[in-house]
């Protein structure tokens, strides 16, 4: 497999999430004008480039097989198994700052693949946005703002290439509501289905919605390509699950906090959840994702003193390389590191994100694999479950007992 967002913050956004009544939020979900995300993941491979067929509006098309789509390979008796390591991005919309290129360029120049979590009303425009019907909030609210009409544009066009470029597209969802009764988390299944289904609708008509006639669709069918998503701060998961099981989608990532360890499934679907990893300088470890590095240094402030840039940027890129060095060299668990398209603290995250995939992509190390999420379920789902359960017998920072030919050489 070696072919190898920007989000609000909490509080502040268009609307105010009405306080709705208690448990179930009190309300009736929204309901959305698109069609549940459907099973399965399409055609993947080398292929690709056959002639585009609409979809719907034209707002999306069939173009074949994603490109650039690793084949897994399953282990042999007493391999070592490859280090996986999934950089993301939560919301994934462009506003003009140029950092969903910037990291488009990156993977592209270190042969690495990235999920990229769209936020749905990303694509829908401000003046469109009462058909928004967030379970549990007022008609047209969201925790996070719309996009301008431009910003809609080139998020259009990072997504249409990123895909080009192997690159998933997942969903962090629309209105990204942390608190309050209308909160994610107190969300039904029932609401998370209406959720899907706004998302769903606003990814594949933004055609209808934007009156960008002259832009070119998204090159894959959305109900073929979402399998997987991450939730509004981490919240909410327990209900989300059933409603994904129903809609076929094969991974979440939205578990609080995981360790590094080998993943399990939840209600047959994979927990991939951020981890804790270590953090040097303190004494406790910390959230694999660019926020709670921040929230540890700035104590949530976007803007603080530069004269604490430096320290906090070297201390957010080794928090990254220590965690990817303390699996890499024991139980080869994946590392999964969680961003946003931000400029906070003066960029130091995003530099600090640059500066540990080029440490993790060297050449030198050949069995380290970058790649998606879709990808990483890929190469789980080929393996022989046996082995799964070997390798989930390793603890965190746990060397294999002899070495990994004898530790993986009976089953």
């Amino acid at each position: 497999m070696r072919d190898i967002s920007r989000r609000g913050l909490l509080g502040m956004g268009l609307g105010t999430a009405a306080a709705l009544g208690v448990a179930g939020c009190g309300m009736e979900p929204g309901t959305g004008t698109g069609q549940g995300s459907g099973a399965g993941s399409g055609g993947r491979g080398e292929g690709g480039g056959r002639k585009a067929r609409p979809i719907g509006d034209g707002s999306t098309a069939d173009t074949g097989p994603q490109p650039h789509q690793p084949e897994p390979e399953r282990l042999e008796p007493g391999q070592a198994p490859p280090q996986f390591v999934i950089f993301s991005w939560d919301g994934a919309g462009e506003v003009g700052n140029g950092l969903f290129p910037r990291f488009r360029k990156l993977a592209k120049d270190h042969g690495a693949a990235m999920t990229f979590f769209l936020s749905g009303i990303y694509l829908l425009p401000e003046s469109k946005k009462s058909l928004y019907r967030p379970p549990c909030n007022t008609v047209g609210s969201s925790a996070i703002g719309y996009l301008t009409d431009e910003h809609i544009r080139v998020t259009l066009e990072n997504l249409r290439l990123a895909w080009l470029e192997g690159h998933e597209i997942g969903t962090h969802f629309n209105g990204h509501f942390c608190s309050g009764a209308g909160s994610v988390a107190n969300w039904t299944s029932a609401h998370w289905q209406s959720e899907i289904d706004q998302a769903m609708s606003f990814v594949t008509k933004w055609r209808t919605n934007t009156g960008f006639k002259e832009l070119e669709p998204l090159p894959f069918d959305y109900k073929k390509e979402l399998i997987g998503g991450r939730t509004p701060c981490l919240l909410g998961q327990d209900n989300l699950l059933p409603t994904a099981k129903k809609l076929g989608w094969r991974y979440d990532a939205s578990s609080p906090g995981g360790r590094q360890v080998w993943p399990v499934k939840k209600q047959g679907i994979w927990d991939l959840p951020l981890q804790q990893i270590p953090f040097p300088g303190r004494s406790f470890e910390v959230l694999s994702m660019d926020y709670n590095i921040l929230a540890n240094q700035s104590q949530n402030a976007t803007r603080s003193d530069a004269a604490n840039y430096p320290g906090w940027q070297k201390q957010a890129r080794d928090a990254y390389v220590t965690g990817f060095q303390r699996a890499y060299e024991t139980n080869r668990a994946p590392l999964y590191i969680g961003n946003h398209f931000e400029q906070w603290n003066g960029g130091i995250y995003m530099n600090a994100v640059e500066d540990a995939i080029k440490y993790i992509a060297d050449e030198k190390r050949k069995d380290v694999r970058l790649v998606s999420f879709r990808n990483y379920v890929d190469w789980l789902d080929a393996q022989d479950p046996k082995v799964l359960e070997k390798l989930r017998g390793l603890d965190v920072g746990q060397r294999p007992a002899g070495g990994w030919k004898t530790y993986l050489s009976d089953v």
